[in-house]
């Protein structure tokens, strides 16, 4: 098979569908029985996908089948292209009922406790019938979801991508990232508070994966201090909001955050080497639907008048 024959016609969207849903139900039965087809229906179906490529793309075996390294390669640009035609879906609806369509945004920390909520809310005041999707999840998480066109766009504290020419990031303010404890915390009494002095704390700490955790932990290096050993690894705000609320804890945490809350308090040691962008990171290449465009207009808004 030659790259161009691909064009041909002779491979068709059903069997980029059956190839992906058989790999995401692990066996032929299960994706005929999720696709409310017949079991030799989707077996022949495989077949001639195979027998046109000239590669095998699963592996049989008793307990159902597994992608080869041919599988793997063609089910993730499947997957592209049936996003890729979703998207296409939406967007055409979009177009032709002016006020309906999905946004799918993939959040991290920065901006999901204050800009996020505020920019939905004024989507959905100008625009009801919008539909919002909000996953969080870790920016490294969040990219290959970003590139294969399951969201639309990601929010938070801009990571680098210099070895990522297929993202593009708009900056919307910088914020910057601070110490955080609960209101009257006892660390607040201690006269010129430093950084070793709250090792004595429990923390919370980003995980590993972030590059808040990184940033966090050059911190430490140049003060020549081993991270805490009495830490929590957390990303999810609800949480870490609960457990410095109710607890001794100690987090790094972007200012708004703590600023908007009563029950918080920002501690007085400076994070100077922590980088303070929040900003918005989409695919290079790809388009914005109509809703995700409004959204990022309303996240402009939104942000300029947190900043104002």
């Amino acid at each position: 098979m030659r790259p161009v024959d691909l064009l041909n016609g002779r491979l068709k969207l059903r069997h980029l569908v059956l190839v992906v849903v058989i790999a995401e139900q692990g066996s032929v039965l299960r994706a005929a029985e999720h696709l409310r087809l017949a079991q030799p229906a989707v077996t022949r179906a495989l077949r001639e996908a195979e027998q046109f490529l000239g590669v095998a793309l699963f592996t049989r075996g008793p307990r159902g089948v597994t992608p080869t390294l041919f599988g793997e390669a063609f089910i993730e640009h499947a997957r592209t292209v049936l996003a890729e035609l979703r998207r296409a879906g939406e967007r055409i609806d979009e177009l032709n009922r002016g006020d309906v369509g999905t946004v799918t945004i993939g959040t991290l920390l920065a901006g999901s406790n204050v800009l996020l909520p505020r920019a939905i809310a004024a989507l959905k005041a100008d625009r009801p019938g919008i539909t919002v999707i909000v996953q969080e999840a870790t920016f490294d998480t969040q990219v290959p979801r970003l590139l294969d066109g399951e969201i639309d766009m990601i929010l938070g504290r801009l990571n680098p991508i210099e070895d990522q020419p297929a993202l593009r990031q708009i900056t919307l303010y910088s914020e910057p990232v601070r110490l955080v404890a609960r209101a009257g915390h006892p660390a607040q009494t201690l006269p010129g508070l430093t950084l070793p002095d709250l090792l004595t704390y429990p923390w919370v700490l980003p995980l590993e994966q972030t590059s808040l955790r990184h940033e966090l932990e050059q911190v430490f290096r140049n003060e020549g201090l081993e991270l805490p050993g009495n830490r929590v690894e957390c990303t999810s705000i609800l949480t870490v909001r609960t457990l410095l609320r109710d607890t001794d804890m100690v987090a790094a945490l972007p200012e708004l955050v703590a600023r908007i809350d009563p029950d918080l308090a920002l501690l007085p040691v400076p994070l100077a080497s922590v980088r303070r962008l929040v900003g918005v990171t989409f695919p290079a290449h790809r388009p914005l639907t109509p809703s995700a465009r409004l959204m990022l207009d309303h996240f402009h808004a939104q942000a300029a008048e947190l900043t104002a």
